[in-house]
C-alpha cells in the first residue's frame, strides 16, 4: 500500500493532469473503460494503464528525471521521443533516453568506455541499473554463464576483473559477443566459450538460431542439428585454471541454474561468490529449491518473487 501511494504522489511531477490520471487509472483497476489523456504543457496523448504505472515507475526509480513539451515536442531527459508509448516499448529509444550515443560512422552504441554493435535490453539492465554492481570482482576470475552479447563480460572488465570466461551457448548472440570484444579491445581479458553450462557433458540442443531466440529460451542438454557442447563447471576450473576459492559466478542461463546448483553443487560450493538470475517457472520449481541447498555454505539475500528474480550469495 505505502509503496502504491508513492507511485501516485510521484505522478504530480509528471503531468499537469495528474489527479485526473490517478482517478482514471484507479476506474480501470476496478473493471471500467476508461481512456486516460495525459497532459504536459501543449501536449496531450493517451496513455494505456500499463504505460502510465510503467512510466510513473521509472520517475520514481530515478530513471526518467524529467518530460517536458517544448514546441509541441516531447522531451523526456531532454531527449526527443516520438511517443511515450514508444519510448517505454523501443530498447533504442529507452537507451537514448538514459545517456547511450549511437556512433553512425562507426557503427556502434557507446556510453562511457563501453560499445556495442547493438543495444539490448539486456545492456541497459547491466549498465544503467546496474544488476551487477553488489560483486566483489576488482583482480578476479568471473566465469560468465549466460554472457549472451558480452554486455555482461565487458561490464565486469570494465569494473575490474582480472579475466571473464564468458560462456554463451547461441551461435548468433556467440558470434555477436566476438564483435564486441574486438570492438572493446579486449581480447586479452575476455575468453570466450561456445558452449553451455550443465551439470554432465555432452550437448546443449539451440532450437531458435536466430539472436531474439536465445531470450528466455533455456537450452536444454539434448542432441539436435544445431547442437553446441555442454562444459561443466569442473571443467571450465581445469581448462581455464580457476581457484573459484578467489572467484565469482555469474549465471543467467534461462534455467540452467537449477540443473548446475542442484545437481552439480560440489562444484558450485567452491565458489566464494555467486550471483545469478533465476527462471523456476522454465523447470517447474521454485527459489526455495535452490536456497536449501545454497543455504548449506552461503548468505544469500533473494530480490524477486518465488520463480523470477536475482539472488546474490557470499560464502558464510
Amino acid at each position: 500500500m505505502l509503496t502504491k501511494a508513492k507511485l501516485a504522489l510521484a505522478s504530480r511531477h509528471l503531468f499537469d493532469n495528474w489527479l485526473t490520471l490517478l482517478v482514471k487509472y484507479a476506474l480501470t483497476m476496478l473493471g471500467f473503460n476508461t481512456r486516460l489523456m495525459a497532459k504536459i504543457g501543449d501536449c496531450a496523448f493517451e496513455l494505456s494503464p500499463v504505460d502510465f504505472k510503467d512510466i510513473v515507475k521509472r520517475f520514481s526509480g530515478g530513471f526518467i528525471k524529467s518530460i517536458e513539451c517544448v514546441n509541441g515536442r516531447l522531451l523526456v531527459n531532454g531527449v526527443e521521443v516520438d511517443s511515450i508509448s514508444g519510448m517505454l516499448h523501443n530498447v533504442e529509444t529507452w537507451a537514448r533516453v538514459l545517456g547511450w550515443s549511437y556512433d553512425t560512422v562507426n557503427g556502434f552504441w557507446y556510453k562511457g568506455n563501453a560499445k556495442f554493435k547493438h543495444v539490448h535490453v539486456s545492456t541497459i539492465g547491466i549498465f544503467y541499473y546496474e544488476e551487477y554492481k553488489p560483486l566483489n570482482i576488482n583482480g578476479r576470475i568471473v566465469i560468465d554463464v549466460g554472457a549472451f552479447v558480452g554486455d555482461s563480460a565487458v561490464y565486469f572488465a570494465l569494473r575490474g576483473a582480472g579475466r571473464v570466461i564468458a560462456v554463451e551457448p547461441h551461435p548468433g548472440a556467440f558470434a555477436e559477443m566476438l564483435g564486441n570484444i574486438k570492438l572493446n579491445n579486449m581480447e586479452n581479458v575476455i575468453i570466450p566459450v561456445n558452449a553451455g553450462l550443465a551439470s554432465k557433458p555432452g550437448k546443449i540442443c539451440i532450437e531458435n538460431v536466430s539472436v531474439g531466440g536465445t531470450g528466455k529460451t533455456y537450452h536444454k542438454p539434448g542432441d539436435c542439428p544445431n547442437a553446441v557442447p555442454a562444459v561443466t563447471l569442473g571443467e571450465l576450473i581445469d581448462r581455464f585454471s580457476v581457484d573459484p576459492s578467489d572467484a565469482v559466478l555469474k549465471m543467467d542461463c534461462e534455467g540452467c541454474e537449477f540443473d548446475v546448483i542442484l545437481s552439480d553443487y560440489e562444484h558450485v560450493r567452491l565458489f566464494r561468490e555467486l550471483i545469478l538470475e533465476y527462471h523456476a517457472n522454465v523447470v517447474n520449481k521454485t527459489v526455495n529449491d535452490l536456497l536449501k541447498v545454497l543455504s548449506r555454505d552461503y548468505k544469500c539475500d533473494v530480490k524477486g518473487s518465488k520463480v523470477f528474480g536475482i539472488m546474490h550469495c557470499i560464502r558464510k
